[in-house]
């Protein structure tokens, strides 16, 4: 590490400045800190974090095979998603077809299904529902 004012590489440790570790170099006395924190991660590292990611890799195997807290992955894909738009679709989607619906209450579950038609010229939409009660014992 070369000193940014004279280019000499004789420096010593000066403290802390915000966290970060403050030298000073001994032929001009200047005081500096480093230009990058030594945990940032390069760009391609997140690149590859992120290509993991769309690979099906979750969180925490992602962090342990790139030796990052499982967080920072987080923090990144989330970060990366809000950047992104939402898919945009140009066909026009008329029927949707929804079948063994499921919900769960307590020890009770619901069985059922549906059927949702949706017309879009008419902006009207149609659901039908037929449930029936299952006890589990």
């Amino acid at each position: 590490m070369n000193c940014p004012l004279c280019k000499n590489t004789r420096y010593s440790k000066a403290g802390f400045a915000k966290g970060r570790q403050r030298y000073v170099c001994k032929p001009c006395k200047y005081y500096y800190t480093v230009t990058q924190k030594s945990n940032v991660k390069s760009p391609e590292v997140r690149r590859l974090a992120f290509d993991m990611y769309l690979e099906g890799m979750g969180f925490r195997a992602i962090g342990r095979v790139l030796g990052i807290s499982y967080g920072t992955v987080f923090y990144w894909i989330k970060k990366w998603g809000s950047n992104m738009g939402l898919p945009v679709r140009n066909e026009t989607l008329e029927v949707v077809e929804l079948d063994e619906l499921h919900s769960y209450v307590g020890k009770k579950t619901t069985d059922g299904s549906g059927l949702l038609l949706i017309d879009l010229e008419s902006v009207l939409s149609l659901l039908s529902v037929e449930t029936g009660l299952v006890r589990q014992d």
